[in-house]
């Protein structure tokens, strides 16, 4: 409880330098948002979207890789109606709710617990290869030049007997059964591609709300550079407040304060919008699959997990 209350309150936190910032540039910042076209705030929306299909053709990749290939349709109602958890205090609900939903279509938990760490990972490592390489020379960046030392990390973790030992490992902490084989390094290479080709669309929405075409090089690593920072910044949710105000600090110089506060709180509604339309979708179109209990079975995924309760086979409580 008093964790959950510390995030909480770091959250408010957050949101109050936001707000205060907000505030003071009140006057630009509703200029701003008044010059932008409905064209322009729809594109981004669909920009938004297109990215996180590329996203989700990753996490099924890699998911997979692990052993339980599963259609699109099914991997999507399971990352997309999962991950609404994140919006909740507390980093677990996300987890809980994913390996739930992954149990429901023959994903055993160990196997979607591996799959949502591996894909957050190459997310985070690409999100800062490409920050670093859009924004080397910006004062932003050069401020926060230790988050480039996680680069490195993460791609001697990628590799696949080094990232399947890790995962192992994380699974007997938590006194789970380990994988069962190696994670293919074409595997890796595939979900790293369709990573940054999501990345790389996630910089057409913040170029939309910037109104500056030539800035989609910049743009696309300062949401990456935001994005990083509010997921490294673990103990608020979703990295709210703290993702908007990297956006600023990267923008400002760019576009100016006012503009760059219209961006970052344009972003975030675009996202959230994204998220619950995603969500949606998918659950409705996951629906049409029926529960994978014998696939489950096939899957050596039996065991039980202290955040998934056994269920009888039509997958019901």
């Amino acid at each position: 409880m008093l964790r959950r209350l510390l995030r909480v309150l770091l959250a408010l936190v957050a949101l109050g330098f936001l707000g205060y910032g907000l505030a003071k540039n009140w006057g630009e910042t509703t200029a701003a948002l008044s010059g932008l076209s409905p064209w322009a705030l729809a594109g981004a929306f669909a920009a938004v979207l297109a990215g996180q299909f590329c996203m989700l053709v990753a996490w099924r990749e890699v998911l997979a890789g692990l052993g339980s290939p599963l259609s699109l349709r099914v991997s999507g109602r399971i990352m997309f109606v999962g991950q609404l958890g994140k919006y909740i205090p507390g980093s677990v609900w996300a987890y809980a709710a994913m390996m739930d939903l992954g149990r429901d279509h023959g994903s055993p938990p160990r196997r979607t617990f591996a799959c949502i760490s591996l894909a957050l990972v190459i997310n985070l490592g690409v999100a800062l290869t490409i920050a670093a390489a859009t924004l080397a020379t910006h004062e932003a960046l050069r401020k926060a030049w230790y988050l480039l030392l996680i680069v490195p990390v993460i791609v001697v973790c990628l590799h696949p007997k080094v990232l399947t030992w890790g995962l192992n490992l994380a699974l007997r902490l938590a006194r789970k059964e380990p994988l069962e084989s190696v994670l293919p390094g074409r595997t890796v290479l595939v979900a790293v591609a369709w990573t940054a080709l999501g990345w790389l669309i996630y910089g057409v929405h913040t170029m939309l709300l910037a109104g500056r075409w030539d800035l989609y090089v910049l743009a696309t690593g300062a949401y990456a550079f935001a994005w990083a920072t509010g997921l490294l910044t673990f103990v608020v949710p979703a990295g709210v407040g703290v993702r908007e105000g990297a956006l600023v600090l990267v923008f400002t110089p760019l576009i100016g304060t006012g503009a760059a506060f219209a961006v970052a709180l344009l972003s975030r509604v675009a996202f959230t919008l994204a998220d619950a339309t995603a969500a949606g979708v998918a659950f409705l179109l996951g629906r049409q699959d029926s529960s994978k209990a014998a696939a489950y079975a096939d899957q050596n995924g039996s065991g039980s997990t202290d955040l998934t309760p056994e269920r009888n086979p039509t997958g019901s409580a």
